[in-house]
């Protein structure tokens, strides 16, 4: 087993209760002889005046961590897991509100938990990621995202033909006003309100969803997650709107070309025996109840 020495916290700045626990924090990490690491977004925030701590610098110094305290929500977890990029380092997100699908832990349990993880009480749970390389007239961007990418007219509200290809196997042209590529982790997210599927976070796979289909053919599907999909655009004569995991942003032409793949890494999530993907289910939607 580890001997957990090095934290590193990342947490949503915008949040009252994120200052209002992270002085207690820090002071039950210097009680247990561990070495508490902020990024530099929290140092350089004026309410972290008078709070001692190492700084996280660089996302090199991701790799020297033991583990990595999310605190925030869902989107705050997002964040970090592409910050982290290739880096394995595991993260534990603890949940400054209710309870979330990626953020499980929360803030009742917080030191309850962190308690198990120095006991090496704890399991880890790897989740894909998917990475869209567009390809521009005279550049190519690499997004990488861990919920979903998202292709949308945006402000035009006009309808979206989007082209699809897997495996370079022609699927379709959806007209719709967008198109969402999620994983696992993202079915329970966008596309889930569009009328996808849940996937569960084990099953290697990506999920293609049109969002207000025009058309009562046009169905989300199920791919494997070895696959690669391929994305042009027909009759389209105004800017299209590129969204990954519902925080980065980037126009596009209608003459650009997408490739998406699933990445080569994945991320690592802390997890605890007593916690139950179902259960959050149940709890977070009402899963199985009648109306």
């Amino acid at each position: 087993m580890i001997k957990i020495k090095k934290i590193g916290i990342w947490g949503n700045t915008e949040k009252k209760s994120f200052w209002k626990i992270l002085p207690g924090l820090l002071e039950w990490f210097k009680e247990n002889n561990l070495e508490a690491f902020l990024t530099t977004r929290i140092i350089n925030n004026p309410k972290a005046k008078g709070l001692k701590s190492s700084s996280i610098k660089t996302s090199s110094q991701f790799k020297e961590l033991d583990f990595i305290l999310s605190l925030g929500g869902d989107g705050t977890f997002l964040s970090l897991s592409r910050a982290l990029g290739n880096i394995d380092t595991p993260i534990l997100g603890i949940h400054l509100g209710d309870l979330g699908f990626l953020a499980k832990v929360v803030l009742s349990d917080l030191y309850v938990r962190l308690n198990q993880v120095i006991l090496g009480d704890f399991q880890i749970e790897k989740r894909m990621l998917i990475k869209a390389s567009i390809l521009k007239p005279n550049k190519k961007n690499n997004f990488v995202a861990l919920n979903d990418f998202v292709f949308t007219n945006g402000e035009s509200h006009r309808m979206l033909s989007t082209l699809v290809e897997v495996d370079s196997h022609f699927v379709g042209n959806y007209k719709s006003d967008g198109l969402i590529i999620s994983t696992p982790t993202g079915s329970t997210a966008y596309s889930l309100s569009a009328g996808g599927p849940i996937v569960t976070p084990g099953v290697d796979s990506m999920i293609i969803t049109p969002t207000s289909a025009h058309t009562l053919t046009s169905r989300p599907i199920v791919i494997p997650g070895v696959s690669k999909i391929t994305i042009a655009f027909s009759d389209a004569d105004k800017s299209i709107l590129f969204i990954a995991d519902g925080q980065i942003h980037d126009t596009l032409d209608p003459s650009c070309k997408i490739e998406i793949t699933k990445t080569n890494y994945s991320v690592s999530l802390i997890d605890f025996k007593d916690t139950d993907y179902f259960d959050t289910l149940r709890i977070k939607m009402g899963w199985g109840k009648r109306g």
